[in-house]
């Protein structure tokens, strides 16, 4: 019996409502939060969970992240929302901000990361008809296998996961995917009408897959000498998760466009942003491209907000301490249950011996102890955990891991 058969009360009751009446297209682990602050999530029943998944990232900063929040109460008492039909005084300064801290001049700010996605295809099909000259409907872009850049339609139209395909054709043309990590492959799907490659420095879903070392830089070289442009999808990847701003730092390479979002929003509300030059960005004109949320005073504040942070250094550095820390106790359970662990600063890909069930009954019983992780590809555990997390949480989240592996085997 796990812990999905036995919840009471009004953990049970907020789950039925939820069966009840909101779309089926996640499958939870039975926890009902309440509330939260810092690494921690609290549930109705109120049982204490230490949170290592972070909303994918969203949460980098922790949850109720003072500083954020009180970025958020004063613009909440001025303006939230006037679309871009008007100015606001928040969004040339958190465009100009986080356009510094990209060493780019320009943003399009949009609100969840598949928006951002969405909106770096369109661009860069734009610049290829505008400045490349790629005859117009002809355009391809140069994506990885097992990629996971949201789910959108033309999105899971170069997704290599058939349950995110299932049903949902017809497709949007104009994606080549080759292997990940293969810089071979992706010169080999260039050609004349190649606009784009769009890849993740180091892919989340898959399971936390960190490419060859050779395989950015090489990305960049490519991209240069065939003019291309590079896409580095950071949505998950950015903004201090990896123990840098960008995952793409480690490697020392400078994308043409930036795709972030998730921690962009501190947590407290959708934000993302296409951040590139002004000779790409430039490509778009009034009407053709909008949103009507994008860049709004409250977003827009908060964004401004957790630049400032990200500029303090901080989190990075934490994340990079914190991060050695986390592998290190991780791989010690190489060969108690755990095949491989994989990754960069608080983030870890963990593959678990599928004789000792799968990664959602491994969660479930995480969960029972009160560590919340969640599963991919059947065997593989991901640990993301807020980057405020302490090394002795960090142990004490890993001690019940081990517990969970001896018990199930």
């Amino acid at each position: 019996m796990t812990m999905a058969d036995t919840v009471t009360g009004a953990t049970a009751e907020a789950i039925a409502l939820d069966n009840a009446y909101a779309a089926h297209n996640y499958s939870p682990l039975p926890v009902v939060a309440s509330h939260a602050r810092g690494a921690w999530i609290t549930d109705v029943e109120g049982r204490r969970y230490l949170d290592c998944l972070a909303a994918y990232s969203a949460v980098n900063f922790g949850h109720h992240n003072d500083e954020i929040v009180a970025t958020a109460h004063r613009q909440l008492d001025a303006v939230t929302l006037v679309s871009r039909a008007f100015h606001s005084d928040q969004l040339g300064p958190f465009c100009a901000t986080l356009a510094g801290l990209c060493g780019k001049d320009m943003v399009l700010p949009m609100n969840s990361g598949a928006e951002a996605v969405e909106s770096g295809l369109k661009i860069a099909r734009k610049w290829g008809t505008d400045v490349k000259g790629v005859p117009a409907g002809v355009a391809n872009v140069v994506v990885a296998d097992n990629n996971f850049h949201g789910r959108t339609i033309s999105i899971v139209s170069f997704s290599s996961d058939d349950t995110a395909r299932g049903g949902f054709g017809p497709f949007t043309p104009g994606f080549r995917s080759v292997p990940f990590g293969d810089a071979d492959a992706v010169e080999a799907a260039i050609d004349d009408h190649t606009v784009a490659v769009l890849i993740e420095p180091i892919q989340g879903e898959a399971g936390i897959i960190v490419p060859p070392d050779d395989y950015l830089p090489r990305l960049r070289a490519l991209c240069s000498r065939r003019n291309v442009l590079l896409i580095a999808d950071e949505i998950q990847s950015g903004l201090a998760r990896t123990g840098h701003t960008f995952a793409c730092d480690h490697w020392g390479v400078v994308p043409d466009v930036y795709l972030l979002g998730k921690a962009l929003g501190g947590g407290v509300v959708p934000l993302s942003a296409v951040v590139a030059d002004r000779d790409i960005l430039g490509v778009l004109h009034p009407g053709e491209h909008g949103s009507t949320f994008g860049g709004n005073p409250l977003a827009a504040a908060i964004g401004s907000t957790v630049v400032g942070i990200l500029r303090r250094g901080e989190f990075q550095s934490r994340s990079a301490e914190l991060g050695l820390h986390l592998h290190a106790r991780l791989r010690s359970l190489i060969g108690h249950g755990v095949l491989a662990v994989r990754g960069m600063g608080l983030w870890a890909g963990v593959d678990i011996d599928e004789h000792l069930g799968t990664g959602k009954r491994l969660s479930l019983a995480l969960a029972e102890r009160g560590v919340l992780v969640k599963d991919t590809h059947g065997s593989t555990l991901r640990f993301a955990p807020p980057l405020v997390i302490t090394a002795e949480e960090i142990d004490w989240a890993v001690g019940q891991f081990a517990s969970v592996l001896a018990q199930a085997g």
